[in-house]
């Protein structure tokens, strides 16, 4: 399983301008129509089996869509000009910013999902069920159902019958964040997305979202206010979105901040989805590791291994971290190890080309391999990864930080050299992104590396332990052996297998065939406890040997 992250804001604009902080029509914006036939084709020949298209939900922006019917939101409450895809103003409509015919913008989404399918890949969206923006209004929600906040009581800071919290009576104050007078009125003020329970957040703080309201009391000791038998409002509502969604064909749902809404939720309503849909994914983000267990129990498919891999690997891209950590991350998910999701990039965290990490895309490659061919992990790539993409723009509100903004308007010249013909990418970019899909085609395609045993070499291996990593995978007759060097020096080296390898996985000992995968070069190998294998790595390369035997 390989999940492609894409924010279609950026990823289809080809326009030029980049006016740090402009507006859509001086920078663009891309379209869900640009998903077409080709670019789908071109994604899924990467290995790619799921598409998780970012920012689909209506969200607050500054651009203003009122000639469609569309409420404009208060820009002292959006962050940047085009806002984030995390502060939903409705959950029952689709972005307009993607949209050519505005009007028809749910139709363009359900064609882009059928798109999707037939280029034989799944759809993932988000979910946010957390916070939303503060201005949030439904204006697409179906006949009879009633908007969040519609019916609460808010001059009660708590109650498991409302959907948002209150600040006793006072007005919303954001003095610690704007440099002028305020206009944007909020009485009482509602509590901000981040856990912050006071009427005056800062500029740290999720300021431009509100906190939904699952029966917690936060302020009081976080009492739990539900049972069995008494279910709070926001489960119904939030059960009944994610329904909405299912029901237009997507296949997975990507669920933002999960672990800040209580287990007992997930458990209600990942029950009620998949008793309807059985096959539907759901995709936790969480942080905390000892959470882990709780939350896959509830019902999550898979879940974020950030507070675990992917800061061991990018700890041992940097080099301030050895290669035989590795062993320790695997071991402390051990027990619910396809549950974790691997990845390098995303949204959140900076890019590997990045000053701020790696500052070189190659470095990365090791990590990369690891990821999708350690276990049967599913694998997240994050659009323009496979390209180099630095992520060193100021755009705007965000700002040279290493990322790729969620908030402003602007174009990637990776990405459009990449998938939409502006130009010919650079003999480096192209170099990469073929690494990239030969790992990943790989790793869907190799019997042993998508569905075979593992067994980690490392404790036997101990001159590798600073730079280098190695383990086995096998399916039936078929054993590959992967080898990495995360070091930007020539390795030679003579990689054992210890005799309990030969036992738990049925190895044969011998002389055989073999072909290294990454270069469809032919090898010999005498494979044999007594003696290792001899391997040649290059500088932040990785070596992928398979024979079979027979």
């Amino acid at each position: 399983m390989i999940i492609y992250q894409v924010l279609p804001r950026l990823f289809g604009n080809r326009k030029d301008n980049r006016k740090v902080g402009g507006d859509i029509q001086e920078n663009g914006c891309g379209k869900l129509n640009d998903f077409n036939v080709k670019t789908l084709e071109s994604i899924r020949a990467m290995g790619v089996t799921h598409l998780w298209y970012t920012g689909v939900i209506r969200h607050a922006t500054t651009t203003d869509y009122s000639a469609y019917g569309i409420p404009c939101q208060n820009a002292e409450v959006v962050k940047g000009k085009a806002g984030s895809p995390y502060a939903i103003v409705d959950y029952y409509d689709v972005d307009p910013d993607l949209a050519v015919d505005v009007p028809r913008r749910m139709e363009e989404w359900e064609a882009a999902i059928e798109r999707t399918h037939k280029a034989g890949m799944k759809v993932i969206i988000d979910f946010v069920p957390n916070h939303v923006a503060r201005e949030y209004h439904s204006i697409c929600k179906p006949l009879g159902v009633k908007d969040l906040g519609e019916e609460d009581d808010s001059s009660a800071a708590f109650s498991p019958r409302n959907n948002f919290y209150y600040c006793w009576g006072q007005p919303l104050d954001l003095g610690r964040i704007l440099t002028e007078g305020q206009t944007y009125t909020e009485i009482p003020a509602k509590a901000t997305g981040n856990d912050c329970f006071c009427n005056a957040p800062s500029s740290s703080d999720w300021y431009e979202t509100v906190k939904l309201n699952y029966g917690i009391d936060y302020v009081n000791g976080h009492v739990k206010d539900f049972s069995a038998n008494v279910i709070p409002d926001t489960w119904f509502k939030m059960c009944d979105i994610l329904m909405f969604w299912a029901a237009k064909g997507i296949d997975g749902f990507r669920c933002d901040m999960a672990e800040m809404v209580p287990t007992e939720f997930w458990s209600y309503a990942i029950s009620h989805v998949k008793a309807a849909y059985p096959d539907i994914i759901f995709i936790g983000e969480v942080y905390n590791p000892g959470l882990y267990r709780n939350y896959i129990a509830s019902g999550f498919d898979y879940l974020y291994d950030k507070v675990g891999m992917y800061d061991c690997l990018r700890g041992v891209i940097e080099g301030h971290r050895n290669a035989g950590d590795i062993t320790g991350q695997w071991q402390a998910t051990d027990d619910i190890g396809g549950h974790m999701l691997y990845f390098l990039e995303n949204h959140d965290e900076q890019r590997i080309a990045s000053s701020f990490f790696a500052g070189d895309p190659w470095k990365a490659i090791p990590a990369v391999l690891v990821s999708c061919m350690l276990k049967g992990n599913p694998f997240m790539l994050y659009a323009g990864q496979e390209v180099g993409e630095k992520g060193m723009d100021h755009e705007g509100f965000s700002g040279r930080d290493g990322r790729t903004t969620i908030f402003d308007y602007w174009s990637l010249p990776t990405l459009q050299r990449a998938f939409y013909g502006k130009g010919e990418g650079s003999p480096e970019e192209r170099a990469l992104r073929a690494k990239y899909q030969k790992v990943m085609r790989l790793a869907e395609d190799e019997r042993a590396i998508s569905q075979g045993a593992f067994f980690d070499l490392m404790y036997v291996n101990g001159a590798l332990f600073q730079k280098q990593y190695a383990w086995l995978r096998k399916f039936d007759d078929e054993v590959v052996l992967i080898v990495v060097n995360f070091s930007g020096e020539v390795v030679n080296c003579e990689i054992a297998i210890p005799e309990h390898a030969f036992e738990v996985l049925s190895l044969c000992k011998g002389t055989f065939k073999g072909t290294e995968l990454l270069v469809n070069q032919s090898v010999v190998l005498d494979v044999d406890s007594a003696a290792g294998l001899p391997v040649v790595l290059n500088p932040y390369g990785g070596v992928v040997i398979k024979w079979v035997q027979e």
